[in-house]
């Protein structure tokens, strides 16, 4: 966006809120003086009709502003992602520069809960249903995850085991139907790949508890969730959904360790919470 784009944007965003503002005053002194005179006339009446006439079309109008600067924020995150991932390929495939160094593990905790905190929240107009990839609602059967896209992924550890991974994908092959992917916690040094059934693609936008309550885990769901400070997702349990769209979720780990088999409720991001195919165990 530039100068001067940004420039017009804030003096639409500044008068749409003054005039919106100022109707709303209006409305605030035509009920107290209403109030005052214990009477709705004709001409209060009128009056208010055509004031909140008013105040609903700059509510709208103000709306679209928002959706306008959010796409436009959306844009430039893709943009940014982009270079990110050219930037990788190109290290990857340079000889000439030294390896880079494997990222500090308190630096890529603070990016993932960076990333967590970040992630938007989906605004739809009325009646509009939230998409697959908002909050709990999986992504469609024919969704391919795109480069960069970070992703829970069933992987075969060192002893053997298989376990969920957050990862990032490097590209799918539409002739195997299997995606490449990178441990992030291994900056690009271990890759895997995997068939469709062993990625699961993490939200893109967080759900709304207070307008979509519907798109969000519900409490005893059973779910995989990365455990905090870590890059491994485990079954949990949801303790309690958020209320608001800032909160995250609060979940019970499966723990052997704990006499009825869950941890304490721990909090872990909507971006980091995803369905459980697996049947819960008795």
């Amino acid at each position: 966006m530039t100068i001067w784009k940004r420039q017009i944007y804030r003096e639409n965003k500044k008068e749409e809120r003054s005039r919106s503002e100022h109707n709303l005053v209006n409305i605030q002194k035509t009920h107290e003086r209403m109030q005052t005179e214990n009477k709705i006339s004709p001409y209060y009446r009128t009056k208010l009709r055509g004031l909140y006439t008013t105040a609903k079309a700059d509510a709208e109008a103000e709306c679209n502003i928002l959706r306008k600067a959010l796409d436009k924020i959306a844009e430039i995150k893709s943009l940014l992602e982009e270079r990110r991932i050219a930037a990788k390929i190109a290290g990857l495939y340079n000889d000439s520069e030294p390896p880079r160094k494997t990222m500090r593990r308190g630096v890529l905790m603070t990016l993932l809960q960076q990333s967590a905190m970040t992630l938007p929240l989906w605004i739809g107009k009325p009646g509009d249903k939230p998409p697959p990839l908002c909050g709990a609602i999986p992504a469609s059967g024919d969704y391919v995850a795109k480069p960069g896209d970070k992703v829970a992924a069933r992987v075969k550890a060192v002893d053997g085991d298989e376990q969920w991974i957050l990862a990032e994908v490097v590209s799918y092959s539409h002739a195997t139907n299997k995606y490449e992917v990178d441990d992030i916690d291994e900056e690009g040094k271990e890759r895997h790949t995997l068939s469709r059934r062993r990625i699961i693609p993490l939200p893109q936008w967080k759900a709304n508890p207070e307008t979509d309550p519907e798109a969000l885990f519900q409490k005893e769901q059973l779910v995989l969730a990365l455990y905090p400070q870590t890059t491994c997702f485990y079954r949990a349990l949801i303790h309690t959904p958020p209320q608001r769209p800032q909160d995250d979720y609060s979940v019970l780990f499966e723990d052997t360790s704990y006499a009825d088999g869950y941890s304490p409720p721990l909090n872990v991001a909507q971006r980091y919470v995803v369905a459980c195919k697996e049947p819960k165990k008795k």
